[in-house]
């Protein structure tokens, strides 16, 4: 198994710059760069996974856990008390039906693969359940939010190995830090854990549906031009030129990071990826306006800027949205079915119109789904032993269902497949050999995900 290190030492290491590290953070500080989340560094990518199928990925995050048996696993033969309100609607993919709520998504079925035979051991913990379902490491019901020791999200990974060759942010999250609970700690599984805070997501939190979205993090300080920004970038460089160093590769990594640092901030590419106003009103209509429409269309942009990998997650805190213990076809015919057809089905489209679906891939998880039987609060609770994901775009099998769940949506009765699995194949995909070791802060190897296969059925 490979194992690969990324930079000599990491940002987060006591003692890690030595003589320079205070010169360089006055340094950084001093020209209002200290805000910026160090998420994108260079490194040696060469793999033995294979060349990769797709170029980036984006990941809709369904969190809280979307009722696979209200979407697209619909039981209408099956009793009144697990079949629900909602009815079929025939798909693009014969044989498919789709809950009559997700119209135009139906239409998109034909890029499609659907695994409706998802299964992990987490039915309490939300958190546990989404590092399942983002890093692919099954812990069982050992809940808490995010930790340093956590396993990395694929886009970590991806800014480590992969990193975009036009300097561009290599893994942005949004729109959410998605809470365990309202008032909880962040959830694990979408920051760079273990490899340290130099590959966690850069984070764009503000509300893209607002008139006056910008991102702050991209801004230049205020009456700080681009081309006086570039004259400091040659004057640190200057001054780092008389520095005494021990390490070069610390130097060389800092020196890296400085220059993407002043490239992001004066580049007109980066500034107008986030400008969503470059997009006709009907198209900001057909995604929605909402902030889960928008930040998928900005996705899309972000992928077309040369983004690596772009995370949404669906919801505030855990038990924000889709987490439907009560009034589950209220809030799903009112609000949650309708917002996502129209951002998915509208993200499909559009790659598709632009000859990018076929380096792109698209995922859409969630934590697990949701109960056969209704409950006396006409909602649905958390069910892990079965449920559905669909995949689409870059290597994957077009109009294709794998497995399936018996007649109550309750058990897997054929291929049944485990969130490792997912995310073993996405690396794949990606072109990450799935067991590369890498080193935490203290040098000590992790194989990226240890239990998964590739699911070779849903490749094309």
């Amino acid at each position: 198994m490979p194992v690969r290190k990324g930079l000599a030492v990491r940002p987060e290491q006591p003692g890690a710059f030595e003589h320079l590290s205070r010169r360089y953070a006055l340094q950084l500080g001093a020209f209002g760069l200290s805000t910026l989340n160090p998420g994108f560094t260079t490194a040696n990518t060469e793999q033995k996974a294979g060349a990769a199928r797709a170029d980036n990925c984006i990941l809709l995050f369904l969190n809280g856990g979307p009722s696979h048996l209200d979407m697209w696993d619909m039981k209408p033969e099956g009793p009144r008390e697990v079949r629900g309100e909602f009815q079929p609607v025939e798909s693009s993919l014969p044989g498919v039906l789709l809950s009559e709520h997700l119209p135009r998504l139906a239409q998109q079925m034909h890029h499609t693969t659907l695994i409706r035979s998802m299964n992990h051991s987490v039915n309490n913990s939300h958190a546990a359940a989404v590092y399942a379902a983002l890093t692919g490491h099954d812990r069982g019901e050992l809940g808490g939010g995010a930790k340093p020791t956590d396993r990395p999200s694929p886009g970590s990974v991806l800014a480590w190995l992969r990193p975009p060759e036009n300097r561009t942010l290599p893994y942005v999250a949004l729109p959410y830090k998605t809470k365990e609970g309202a008032n909880g700690p962040l959830q694990p599984g979408f920051l760079a854990g273990l490899m340290g805070q130099t590959y966690d997501p850069f984070w764009v939190l503000n509300n893209p549906n607002n008139n006056d979205f910008h991102v702050d993090n991209l801004q230049l300080p205020v009456g700080v031009s681009r081309e006086r920004m570039k004259n400091r970038s040659r004057l640190l460089q200057g001054l780092a030129g008389g520095i005494p160093i021990q390490n070069e590769r610390s130097v060389s990594a800092i020196d890296d990071f400085r220059n993407q640092v002043f490239e992001l901030l004066t580049s007109n590419a980066a500034q107008q990826a986030f400008d969503l106003e470059r997009e006709s009103t009907d198209t900001r209509a057909r995604y929605g306006r909402n902030i889960y429409g928008q930040s998928t269309l900005l996705a899309r942009r972000l992928i077309e800027a040369g983004t690596r990998f772009v995370t949404l997650s669906w919801a505030e805190h855990a038990n924000a949205t889709w987490d439907t213990h009560s009034n589950n076809f209220t809030n799903l015919k009112n609000r949650l079915l309708p917002e996502f057809d129209a951002a998915c089905s509208s993200l499909l489209q559009d790659l598709a119109d632009r000859d990018l679906l076929d380096r792109t891939l698209v995922a859409v998880l969630g934590d697990f789904g949701r109960s056969p039987k209704i409950n006396d609060r006409v909602g649905r609770d958390h069910w892990n032993s079965c449920y559905t994901v669909m995949l689409a775009g870059a290597g994957i099998r077009k109009g294709f269902v794998l497995g399936a769940s018996d007649r109550y949506g309750a058990t897997p009765t054929e291929n049944p497949v485990t969130p490792g699995d997912v995310i073993t194949t996405i690396y794949r995909l990606l072109g990450v050999d799935p067991t590369t070791q890498i080193l935490d802060t203290l040098g000590r190897p992790h194989e990226v995900v240890p239990k998964g296969r590739v699911i070779q059925e849903i490749l094309a």
